[in-house]
């Protein structure tokens, strides 16, 4: 266990440096559209503020025994709803391109629905573990836990946050297929998600168009698609070494966005191909990890908490990488650890706080085999 947890820091701090690095690059030729300030050097400024405000939260979640998460459940899962909730209340909610998905606060912009991603993972941790021997069941493994994550999936889905939504459905549906939800009562509830998701998307115009600009990248190219297309232009021109940190073309006014979301597009572009595949390892890395930790939890709900926690980080590094390399369509999710943006850091080195309080009370405290019931365990055969 000590080694899972020594390479997992290990290397969510090779990639937290790597953003601050990407990000100041990607940034130092940004300048204010109202003051003509370059704004590079601020943006690294807060970003190191959000993640020193990160590593004091992931620390204080490893010190507190996770257990305490379980007790208080409900009063955080509420909390965080009440944050989601926020953002449509006038002049406190910020409306950007169409979409409210950030609270106003003084010094900067905060976006509840990343506080919800950790919210959800503990309420549905709770819920499996108390309901652990009947998850099988339609009732006590599809309905009661549906009502949960529709409560924090449909705030987040009418903001509206597309992309989050499909990130969490991922994430909670691997949660409760781990637990011991049958495949065949999953099916039916995924295919009626995803057809209501294509019928949402097929009354979206704006949706409706990344959608077929990733199907018919070159009928789009200059108009919807023209961020995917810049996007392999840098990554496909910075080749095995890349041409040099700083040196990057794309980032000169022509790839919106390239500080956050296609910050990977910066980094292949600068870095090259080595750079690119050692994220992409590292990111396998911190998965086979959580994936250790999870196997050696002391108990259900431990072992839930890793599970989703994992699932959060992973699915978050492909969506975003699938969507940089045109594998995916346009989400607009950003790159764990290594985009910029406060809330989405916080948020992620909290969920690495919880991994490293369920890694430090398993290795020692696992609960006997005798006292481990089948059903306990999430890994376990599965009822046919």
């Amino acid at each position: 266990m000590k080694a899972a947890v020594t390479t997992l820091a290990f290397c969510v701090a090779a990639l937290l440096a790597l953003g601050l690095v990407m990000l100041y690059s990607s940034s130092m030729v940004m300048v204010d559209r109202h003051t003509h300030v370059e704004v590079g050097a601020r943006m690294l400024q807060m970003q190191v503020l959000w993640c020193a405000l990160g590593v004091i939260a992931c620390v204080a979640m490893a010190a507190v025994d996770y257990e305490i998460l379980k007790k208080f459940a409900w009063p955080v899962f509420g909390a965080t709803l009440l944050l989601a909730a926020m953002v449509f209340i006038p002049h406190l909610g910020m409306k950007i391109n169409g979409a409210r998905r950030w609270i106003h606060i003084p010094v900067a912009s905060f976006q509840p629905s990343e506080i919800v991603k950790i919210g959800l993972i503990i309420m549905l941790a709770w819920y499996v573990d108390h309901s652990q021997r009947k998850m099988n069941t339609f009732v006590r493994g599809i309905i009661y836990p549906g009502l949960i994550i529709g409560l924090a999936l449909g705030l987040i889905f009418i903001e509206p946050d597309r992309g989050t939504t499909i990130l969490l459905a991922g994430v909670t549906g691997t949660m409760l297929f781990l637990a011991g939800v049958r495949w065949l009562h999953l099916i039916p509830v995924g295919v009626a998600g995803v057809a209501a998701l294509a019928f949402s998307i097929a009354h979206d115009g704006m949706r409706s168009g990344r959608i077929s600009a990733w199907l018919h990248p070159q009928t789009q190219a200059n108009g919807v698609g023209l961020q995917a297309e810049l996007a392999k232009i840098a990554i496909g021109s910075g080749g095995l070494t890349g041409l040099g940190l700083g040196d990057g073309r794309q980032k000169l006014g022509f790839l919106p966005e390239i500080h956050s979301d296609f910050i990977f597009a910066n980094i292949g572009e600068e870095l090259g191909l080595v750079a690119t595949g050692l994220v992409v390892i590292a990111f396998l890395i911190i998965a086979v990890c959580g994936i250790y930790i999870a196997l050696n939890a002391r108990d259900q709900f431990g072992s839930q908490l890793a599970i989703g926690v994992t699932a959060l980080i992973s699915f978050q590094a492909i969506i975003n990488i699938g969507v940089v390399t045109s594998l995916l369509p346009n989400k607009g999710l950003a790159l764990p650890f290594i985009s910029s943006g406060g809330s989405s850091l916080l948020a992620m080195l909290m969920a690495v706080g919880i991994l490293f309080s369920v890694a430090r009370r398993g290795a020692t405290n696992r609960i006997p085999p005798a006292d481990f019931a089948g059903n306990d365990n999430p890994f376990a055969a599965r009822a046919k």
